[in-house]
């Protein structure tokens, strides 16, 4: 399946504007969330009791929560990154060592973050919320990195991977506020131009290395550092104070809800591991084989935004 966006920046009498010629409707969205089954009133039973019964209700979201606001994911079925190309994500050594993979990470991420950055929750996380404020959930982990939960509410969260809304210095840990970054990008480059003809997780947009040449890339105001975003890519690893900080909150948790995740990394699979251990009754709602069906006591194969508003977390 290809989707040509038509995603363009350029630079009109000192401003830059975003011209999307694809906008955020259902239809589009739908886009980037993978086929599912009529909802099961009996898998939607079943849902109510595990919540009702669950005391100190722990739950970990993954992409599968986000791609119903428009967010694309990387490995749903037929919708996802890797269904759609041969594209893979950015490694952390490349980043960290190569120039010039930073200024292509760069320039894309310049053209997809007024996009990226404008997308809002959808019922699912005003959803978990609302079970927060009514005490249901007792802590949310989220393997994702676009703030929405943050958007909608949730107070009681720790964002495993960081944020995309947050860059950090590699030399002196200077953090920037992201929207502040964008403007330094285009005082930098004034005359430059890109159109993007496709979109990819997390804020990145596809750009031909020609587009990318000319891209500036401002370093850190502080210590004239490489910036990067306070995100964990593909190939480093989460902080251990982070992982123990989890641990412990799954250990006193009494079930655990996993929530749009098909749990393949690592990061997030050995908190699952740890709720087994504690005997912690494990309910998953995605679409599609996760890592973890056969620990499961329930599954449910349905859209996140659809199901859990049906919920009362009381």
């Amino acid at each position: 399946m290809k989707m040509i966006f038509g995603l363009t920046f350029r630079s009109a009498k000192g401003h830059w504007i975003a011209n999307p010629s694809w906008q955020c409707s259902k239809a589009s969205i739908g886009l980037f969330v993978p086929a599912s089954p009529p909802l099961d009133p009996e898998k939607v039973k079943e849902l109510q009791r595990f919540i009702t019964l669950s005391k100190r209700l722990l739950v970990m979201t993954g992409a599968g929560i986000s791609t119903e606001s428009g967010i694309p994911d990387y490995r749903s079925e037929k919708v996802g990154l890797y269904a759609r190309t041969d594209r893979r994500p950015i490694q952390h050594g490349d980043f960290v060592r190569s120039a010039p993979i930073r200024q292509r990470y760069w320039a894309r991420n310049f053209v997809g973050w007024p996009q990226f950055s404008s997308h809002q929750p959808n019922p699912a996380h005003w959803a978990l919320s609302t079970w927060e404020k009514l005490g249901k959930l007792y802590w949310l982990v989220t393997q994702n990195v676009d703030a929405l939960h943050t958007k909608a509410g949730s107070r009681r969260l720790t964002e495993l991977h960081g944020c995309m809304h947050r860059v950090l210095c590699l030399d002196c840990g200077e953090q920037t506020p992201r929207g502040v970054l964008q403007e330094r990008f285009q005082v930098l480059n004034p005359t430059w131009s890109a159109e993007a003809y496709g979109l990819a997780p997390d804020g990145d947009v596809f750009l031909s290395e020609e587009q990318v040449r000319s891209f500036q890339v401002p370093s850190c105001v502080q210590c004239g550092g490489h910036l990067k975003p306070d995100v964990v890519f593909f190939g480093d690893t989460v902080n251990p104070d982070k992982v123990d900080f989890v641990h412990k909150r799954v250990k006193e948790a009494d079930s655990l809800l996993v929530v749009g995740s098909s749990l393949q990394v690592y990061s997030s699979y050995r908190f699952i591991l740890t709720a087994r251990e504690k005997k912690l009754p494990i309910a998953i709602l995605n679409i599609g084989p996760t890592r973890s069906d056969d620990l499961a006591c329930l599954k449910l194969n349905s859209r996140c935004g659809e199901l859990l508003p049906l919920i009362d977390p009381r």
